[in-house]
């Protein structure tokens, strides 16, 4: 910035005495030396507002980034809490079936408790079951050996009931006895003459014979008195040779 031009002295008095009297204000020193304070002043307020203009793009940039990150902040936030809501939904749904777990296994262990106690009750019973079978299987067995006995005693009888009246006794069906007889008919002695006697109660019964006997009756009552089989077969064969008498 070039110096500013001094004002002379001015004389006023040698001035005054002069003819015309003219007084040099130097105008043009003063207009330079404005048109460079204008200039100055110009310049210095370009500066100004361009550092203020650039200040203040620079604090809208920071205005907006700060505008950014708070609408991201917001953002942020805003799906935490709808992902908080969406766990706190999940975490009710897994208390609620842990709760429905924990009635389920509840009811599960009372399930296995009073099955548990119904096994033991079971296992009491097989073992009375296996008691009283082991106490039948000892008395089938002593009823077995009685039998034989009674069949050992009894089977020469029975063999030689079968010799003298020429006939054949066999077990058909349980606690049912065929008696079949040979040589009645002397013209066809292998014409079989034969009956079935049940022997499953205390009553005996005919249940069918080969030919009908009128008097089976009367033989029937007879046998239940007496309770000798070996009379009642030696009957019914008289009765079978009366008959064809």
């Amino acid at each position: 910035m070039p110096h500013a031009i001094r004002p002379a002295h001015i004389d006023l008095a040698a001035i005054l005495a002069e003819p015309t009297p003219q007084i040099d204000l130097r105008l043009h020193a003063y207009d330079v030396s404005t048109g460079n304070f204008l200039k100055a002043v110009t310049n210095y307020t370009n500066r100004a507002i361009g550092e203020i203009t650039k200040h203040r793009n620079a604090q809208e940039a920071d205005k907006k980034k700060i505008a950014d990150r708070a609408h991201a902040v917001e953002t942020e936030t805003n799906q935490c809490k709808l992902r908080e809501i969406e766990l706190l939904a999940l975490l009710a749904k897994e208390q609620d079936e842990k709760r429905e777990s924990e009635q389920s296994i509840a009811s599960l262990r009372r399930q296995l408790a009073s099955i548990r106690e119904n096994c033991a009750a079971i296992d009491v019973e097989i073992e009375q079951y296996r008691a009283a079978t082991s106490n039948l299987r000892r008395e089938k067995d002593r009823e077995r050996q009685t039998l034989s006995m009674h069949a050992a005693k009894t089977l020469p009888e029975l063999t030689a009931c079968q010799t003298r009246l020429r006939c054949v006794v066999e077990g058909v069906e349980k606690d049912l006895l065929l008696v079949r007889f040979s040589h009645i008919n002397k013209i066809a002695v292998h014409q079989e003459f034969s009956f079935v006697l049940d022997v499953s109660s205390r009553t005996y019964k005919v249940v069918t014979t080969t030919p009908v006997l009128p008097n089976l009756p009367i033989l029937m009552s007879e046998l239940n008195e007496s309770r000798d089989i070996y009379r009642f077969i030696k009957l019914i064969r008289s009765a079978f040779t009366d008959m064809l008498s």
